[in-house]
Parts: C-alpha cells; sequence; structure tokens
C-alpha cells in the first residue's frame, strides 16, 4: 500500500474546496421563491442563492419567472399550476423536462424536492439527494424505502428520520429562514397569531378554543384552496369566528411578516407528527414565541420555556399562552438566528453534497494509502471534517 505524496495532499484538498455544480429540481406548483404559501419553494430558494453565494453552480428547474441566483434556470410552466395541486401530471411533466434539461451537464449531484423525479435517479450515474419534505410513513414511506440505495434521503428533523429508519438517510438539515429578512417585532398588536392550512392535522379549531378561553383576541392567516381545506373551514372554523377572531387570507411574504412582528405568540396546536413547521421558525425569527404540542418536531425547534411553551393535551393551551406572553422576545430571535438560520442550512447541504460528490473520487484514492504523521494533518483532518457536520445533524 502506497503513501499518499505531499502532491496527491494538495490535490485532494484542491478538490474538496473546489465549487460544485448542482442541478436542483423544484415542485411545479408554486414559483421559486413563492409570492405567497409554498413552504418548499421558499426552502429551494433561500439553499439555491446560499448555494451560488459561495461560487457553487446551480442549475435550476422550477415553475414561473426566474426568481433566484441560479446560473441557469429552465420553467417548465410560465405560470405555475397551483389550482392543479395534488394532481399527477404537472408532477410528471416536471420529471421529465427536469430530465431533458439537466441531461449532458456536467454535475456533481442532483437534488430533487419532486414526488415523481426520484424515480429517475436509477438510471443516473451522479448522486441524487432528495429531501424528505413531508411525513414518511404509510405510501410516502414506502415510496422511499421502495427507491432503495438510488437515492440519498436528508430528513429534515430527527423525529422524521426515527419515524422510518429504513429509509436510506444520510443526513438530517432543518429547514431554515433568512432570519435578516424577517423584523424583530415587540409583539405589541394585541393578538395572538395562527398561520397554516386549514386542515384538522394544524388544529385552528383547537387555537380558535384556546384563545377565547384566554380572553384573548385570535388572527388566522393561510392557505384555503383546497377542497379538503374549505370543507373544514366550513366546519370547524367559520362557525368560530366573531369579534375576537379574524381571519385574513393567506398572507404573503409581507404581510406575513408584519403578523408574526406584532402577535404576542404563534399558536401551533398540531394535530399529529409534522416532520418540521416552518411557522414556527419564522415567528421566533420576529422574537415571537410559540404555543405548541408536544408533536413531530416541535420538541427540535422550540426551546421549551424559552422561546415557546410546550404542553402535551389541549387543555393546557390557554394556561400556556399567558406563560409564553411572558417570554424574553430575543431571546427567540436568538435562538433562530444561531439554529435556523439559512446560512447552516446551506453549510448543511454543502456537505452532504461534498461527501457525495467525492465518494467516487478523493475516498477511493484515501482508502488505499496509510496515512504517515506527515500527511494526518493535510488529509485526515479534511476527510473527517465533512462527516462531523454530518453527524451534528444526526447523520
Amino acid at each position: 500500500m502506497a503513501v499518499l505524496s505531499p502532491e496527491r495532499s494538495k490535490a485532494a484538498l484542491d478538490q474538496a474546496a473546489r465549487p460544485l455544480r448542482i442541478g436542483m429540481i423544484a415542485p411545479p406548483w408554486f414559483a421559486v421563491p413563492p409570492v405567497g404559501y409554498g413552504g418548499i419553494e421558499a426552502m429551494v430558494g433561500g439553499l439555491v442563492d446560499g448555494l451560488v453565494s459561495r461560487g457553487h453552480q446551480v442549475s435550476l428547474v422550477a415553475a414561473g419567472p426566474a426568481g433566484t441566483k441560479a446560473q441557469h434556470y429552465h420553467s417548465t410552466y410560465e405560470v405555475p399550476p397551483s389550482e392543479r395541486l395534488g394532481d399527477a401530471l404537472p408532477e410528471v411533466v416536471q420529471a421529465a423536462e427536469a430530465a431533458n434539461f439537466l441531461e449532458g451537464k456536467r454535475l456533481d449531484v442532483i437534488h430533487d424536492h419532486t414526488l415523481a423525479g426520484p424515480l429517475l435517479a436509477r438510471g443516473r450515474e451522479i448522486p441524487t439527494v432528495v429531501t424528505a419534505h413531508g411525513p414518511v410513513t404509510g405510501e410516502p414511506g414506502d415510496y422511499l424505502v421502495r427507491l432503495g440505495r438510488t437515492v440519498k434521503v436528508v430528513a429534515i428533523s430527527n423525529a422524521q428520520r426515527k419515524s422510518r429508519p429504513q429509509i436510506n438517510w444520510v443526513a438530517t438539515v432543518h429547514n431554515c429562514v433568512d432570519v435578516e429578512t424577517f423584523p424583530f417585532g415587540s409583539g405589541d398588536g394585541d393578538y395572538l397569531l395562527f398561520i397554516g392550512r386549514f386542515h384538522p392535522d394544524k388544529g385552528a379549531h383547537l387555537a380558535i378554543d384556546a384563545a377565547r378561553r384566554a380572553g384573548r383576541r385570535l388572527v388566522l392567516a393561510g392557505k384555503l384552496n383546497e377542497p379538503a381545506e374549505r370543507e373544514y373551514f366550513a366546519v370547524a372554523v367559520a362557525p368560530r369566528l366573531g369579534p375576537d377572531v379574524e381571519y385574513v387570507g393567506e398572507a404573503d411574504a409581507v404581510t406575513k411578516r408584519e403578523l408574526y412582528s406584532g402577535a404576542s405568540a404563534l399558536l401551533f396546536p398540531v394535530q399529529w407528527e409534522e416532520p418540521f413547521g416552518m411557522v414556527m421558525v419564522e415567528a421566533m425569527a420576529c422574537g415571537t414565541p410559540i404555543v405548541a404540542l408536544r408533536r413531530g418536531s416541535v420538541p427540535e425547534v422550540v426551546v421549551d420555556g424559552e422561546t415557546g411553551i410546550i404542553v402535551d393535551d389541549p387543555s393546557d393551551l390557554v394556561k400556556a399562552i399567558s406563560k409564553a406572553e411572558r417570554l424574553d422576545r430575543r431571546r427567540c430571535r436568538l435562538h433562530a438566528a444561531s439554529r435556523f438560520d439559512v446560512s447552516r442550512m446551506v453549510s448543511e447541504y454543502e456537505s452532504v453534497y461534498r461527501n457525495l460528490a467525492e465518494d467516487g473520487e478523493i475516498s477511493a484514492r484515501l482508502t488505499e494509502v496509510v496515512p504517515t504523521a506527515a500527511t494526518i494533518a493535510s488529509v485526515v483532518q479534511t476527510r473527517v471534517e465533512t462527516p462531523i457536520a454530518l453527524r451534528a445533524t444526526g447523520a
């Protein structure tokens, strides 16, 4: 077995430092970044811009007009087919368009955020990273399990990852936001806030009941266009509206920030094991504490007693509201900035990409040599630092 020469050591370091070539595939439903609703698209937009700012080359496939710093952009739909959300065909069209656009490009890794796209990973030589943006129980999890090792799956919380360990997980990376774009608010609007889809799993009806019992005004904002959402709203939300409970529609980026800043607390009475709640991060970025039920990723996002109050039963939400309103809003902001700023997300995905891209380039060479004391500092440290970032996220 040979000893790695200084020249090969330098080559390994140069390889680790070179810009990456990344193919990014977004879902077709909303623009990137979205104007209003679109959590995945917002995450993709922040990730793309962060990667480009670090010198990487990004080829993005999405819908609607170009809205990011990606050097290469292909739009599958001039106007995103938002009204067809849930239909199969736009996903299939997106997968086919992405395959055509990315074919022949020299890429190190493809990051696919769609449902149908990962089916094409089996025919590629380059690695495909898939972020599990939704639940991984039931059929969605069965799908990822059956994709096997053809894709490298990233969890958005450790709670999600633990719920289906058979998936080919390679890392856990929390979704993040650009904290600087969220204004720090005083919470002096004299209202509590609920933001989210109107679905029984989100628990808007519980938020209304808790706010009313606490004698507090509640503002509701969120998406309301799918049949299931309209049905739930009509049955469980509309009858509860009144002078103390107001629905303001789906909030765009500007309105959302205004609502967070003025709210004394965000209510998050989630009724399922939600893998990640971006609204909690956005609220804390504005200094707004969280009142939440202990489900899914909530304990990973909220520091109980510091950036919010977590309870186990809906009957405890009323007392939790008064406790949350007394918390230091500056702690909420600092927590969001240190744990959930987009720069951290970009760094962790960068580590995932590089680790996979190098797998067939540097790793093979390094496993054939026995490092000496002279090469430990220049080679081993480089190969160890990347996995450290992954272990810190639960890989």
